[in-house]
């Protein structure tokens, strides 16, 4: 099996197809990258810039460049020794725009009866043999509004039009002159109001996605149909690897995984996995590792000062109105979130799974001669009710059992702690949901991944905010800051266990790019300032949300220069899915328009935009030492470390689908060719001095991977020892500098030294040559914040 020594991602899409892919391969081998990594190729919904949404599996899309264009970027690829790593989608297909799902449109033609009909997770006796569409709009004559008309592409086809949405006509089904609404009253499909999905939906969807339904992989023909085009680029040579979009939500990814293993023969293969604290994946599944949002975990947290906490929790605790300063509870503000999540949204697949469990508890019997108690409700009632609480209490995304049979006795212990009056309706779920042959804990274990991600990502992560640099994909924002031996001793674990996981600092999910995160983490060292600073940008522009107002400052001062149509965008986006005073159902215009004039005024308002330029100018500096920082270590510690598209330079962007914007690659090579050529580009607003780090370090894993055999971690003695990180990978030593602020407020490095093995090193950021034993780190880090040493005789320790 190939295994890639690092990655470079690319998003394709219709303005940067393959093809184009394939003419920036060339400044990707230059830049020291071993793999390139390509986002979603499959045949997408028309105008899809992420790929997600795949409506036919049968061909490459063709405005992403089609099979001649993957074929022309994997040789080209090749040619260079790069290897070619694909992200791909086994759990849903797009069905935004029916006619283009070629197995939807199918399905909606022909009900129970289509081939496909297998294929996709319908409860059809809930539906009473129907799919239920949530697209209709509010109003009492909405099916007055359908149409039976012919089909555009001319070939006489009758379908319903409802606006612009198209729907099949089953044959047989309009030959009588009937009007459209008898007509569809005969589809094996029902057109309801979109409110009616959170509750009434009978297909399973990715989360809470109406236009994305899931399907069956664990049926052989359906996994064989759907991965045909991608096994065809293994057995043609023109893939090397895989990446597995949201296994989570499979029915046995364990099993998935296996299948894939054979198709694939046994190629190298990551999966979309979020782990939470100490979690582990079941140590048997056919895969390399993760796609690295533990890693990025780690990275943020060991350059957040400690000592900034407290400050930032009595902030927090006082925008929150906690008379008593204590911090918000992270797990009871999660187990609001989850459970609103599994009332509202998610509620169809909470009663879905109610559905599965007839005459597991009995009706409650009254006393003799006395009605039943209302408070008591009825038994289905009460079982989604607990239902809702063990998914809301589940403490990872999901078990795999029998693997994580913990996870659901700690969900359950939680869960009575919670809602001790349903003690006895959980008591009767325990063993049904521990049985891994029963269908319930089957769909318990592919919905609890859906309701962490909707309650804590897309939610609680716009509601936690007293450091939002720590509110990332994968991590657990209630841990604010780890110490050096931790990180260390968490290296330790990745080579030993998961040498070929992905690390990664940016992707097409992360909530904020790397360096606006990386500027954020200069606030944990000024706590007390920026509460001051807070206040007087609450004074300026009010907004009566304290904790989003914190947010948006945070967001605003860590993406600073930003456009203002940029953080519109966003805070629109942050303030609906926080969902406290608004929300993307029922805006709260009262709201939304003191927000937005609260971004204005970060551009109009003298005062607020001095107060912004004002800690641009103090923090930036600190904010690109921590990002340096940050990109080094990321780049030389264990495991297979992904650069996302253009992150060579500073990535500032902020939540999707700002983080896909287009990557101007020209400027990107001329930057390069200067370092190529010598030069020792300072550190300022260009980010020249990132991708110097970032292709110095590349090259050096590429080139000397004999340097990068193990883990020792690199201690210093001084004064200012604390603001070092360092580490041996074998011969190749990354030094690194954390919290800046602290380390300039103390005078600098002073007499702080590392002490490396004996021999002669080369830095490879600094350049200069660099005898073994006793370093200086006021010599070695003065021009940059990072150094790579690496032995000049490629011997090892």
């Amino acid at each position: 099996m190939r295994t890639p020594i690092s990655t470079y991602r690319f998003q394709i899409r219709e303005s940067f197809d393959l093809n184009a892919a394939a003419d920036t391969l060339q400044y990707v081998r230059d830049l020291g990258a071993d793999w390139v990594y390509f986002s979603p190729l499959l045949k997408a919904e028309e105008g899809s810039d992420h790929g997600y949404d795949v409506t036919d599996h049968s061909r490459v899309d063709p405005v992403r460049g089609g099979a001649e264009g993957l074929k022309h970027a994997a040789d080209v690829a090749h040619s260079l020794g790069l290897g070619v790593l694909v992200d791909i989608v086994p759990n849903h297909v797009g069905v935004a725009t029916p006619v283009q799902s070629v197995w939807w449109w199918d399905l909606l033609t022909h009900g129970q009866d289509s081939r496909y009909a297998e294929a996709f997770d319908v409860d059809w006796e809930f539906g009473a043999g129907k799919v239920r569409l949530p697209v209709l709009g509010d109003g009492d004559e909405e099916l007055d509004r359908l149409e039976i008309a012919d089909a555009p592409d001319g070939s006489g086809t009758k379908e319903l039009h409802y606006y612009d949405n198209r729907f099949p006509i089953a044959p047989g089904t309009a030959d009588d002159g009937s009007d459209a609404k008898t007509v569809h009253e005969r589809q094996n499909y029902e057109l309801v109001n979109w409110r009616r999905a959170d509750a009434e939906l009978n297909y399973r969807r990715f989360f809470a996605v109406n236009t994305l339904a899931g399907i069956k992989v664990e049926v052989p023909w359906v996994f064989d149909e759907s991965h045909e085009e991608i096994v065809r680029w293994f057995t043609e040579g023109l893939v090397d690897g895989l990446r597995v979009d949201h296994p989570d939500g499979l029915f046995d990814p364990g099993e998935y995984l296996e299948s894939l293993a054979k198709a694939t023969g046994g190629a190298y293969v990551l999966v979309e996995k979020i782990l939470e604290g100490d979690e582990r994946m079941p140590s048997e599944w056919k895969t390399a590792g993760t796609t690295g949002y533990d890693a990025l975990a780690t990275l943020d947290r060991v350059f957040v000062d400690p000592e900034g906490q407290d400050g930032l929790d009595v902030l927090d605790s006082r925008l929150r109105g906690i008379d008593d300063q204590s911090p918000v509870s992270w797990e009871d503000m999660t187990h609001g979130t989850k459970r609103a999540i599994a009332d509202g949204i998610l509620r169809s697949e909470v009663l879905r799974l109610t559905r599965l469990l007839p005459g597991v508890m009995p009706d409650p019997e009254p006393a003799e001669g006395k009605a039943a108690p209302e408070s008591v409700g009825s038994t289905d009632d009460r079982l989604a009710d607990a239902m809702a609480e063990l998914l809301a209490c589940f403490p990872v995304y999901r078990s795999y059992l029998p693997y994580g049979r913990e996870h659901l006795d700690e969900a359950v212990e939680r869960a009575k702690h919670y809602r001790p009056d349903l003690v006895d309706a959980i008591d009767v779920l325990v063993p049904v949901l521990s049985d891994v042959s029963h269908p319930a804990a089957r769909r318990f274990q592919q919905t609890s991944g859906m309701v962490m991600a909707k309650g804590v990502e897309d939610t609680a992560f716009y509601r936690y905010t007293r450091l939002v640099s720590l509110t990332e994909v994968g991590a657990n924002p209630s841990e604010f800051a780890i110490t050096v031996p931790e990180f260390h001793e968490r290296q330790a674990r990745r080579q030993a266990e998961l040498p070929h996981s992905m690390t990664t600092m940016s992707t097409h999910d992360t909530k904020r790019g790397e360096d606006v995160r990386a500027r954020v983490n200069v606030l944990s060292e000024l706590p007390d300032a920026w509460a001051g600073y807070l206040e007087s940008l609450r004074e300026i522009a009010p907004l009566d949300d304290g904790p989003f107002e914190n947010l948006i400052w945070q967001t605003i001062l860590g993406a600073w220069p930003a456009s203002r149509d940029r953080l519109h965008a966003y805070v629109e986006k942050a303030a609906r899915e926080a969902g406290n005073s608004t929300m993307w159902t029922a805006p709260n215009e009262e709201f939304e328009r003191a927000m937005h004039a609260l971004v204005d005024a970060a551009f109009d308002d003298p005062r607020a935009g001095s107060i912004i330029s004002g800690l641009y100018d103090r923090l930036s500096g600190y904010g690109w030492s921590n990002a340096l920082s940050a990109k080094l270590v990321q780049l030389t510690a264990p495991g297979v470390p992904d650069v996302y598209q253009g992150s060579e330079l500073w990535e500032m962007s902020l939540v999707d689908p700002d983080n896909r914007r287009p990557v101007d690659f020209t400027a990107r090579r001329a930057a390069l060719d200067a370092i190529s050529a010598g030069a020792q580009p300072p550190i300022d607003e260009t980010g020249a001095a990132k991708l110097l780090v970032t292709a110095r370090a590349l090259r050096l894993r590429r080139e000397r991977t004999d340097l990068f055999t193990g883990y020792e971690p690199v201690y210093a003695t001084g004064a200012a020892a604390e603001h070092v990180l360092a580490f041996d990978r074998g011969g190749a030593i990354t030094v690194a500098t954390r919290l800046p602020v602290g380390l300039a407020d103390g005078g600098g490095w002073g007499d702080t030294h590392i002490t490396v093995p004996e021999g002669r090193y080369v830095d490879h950021v600094g350049g200069r040559t660099v005898e073994g034993g006793r370093v200086g780190l006021a010599a070695l880090l003065a021009h940059y914040p990072v150094a790579l040493l690496a032995r000049m005789d490629g011997g090892q320790k």
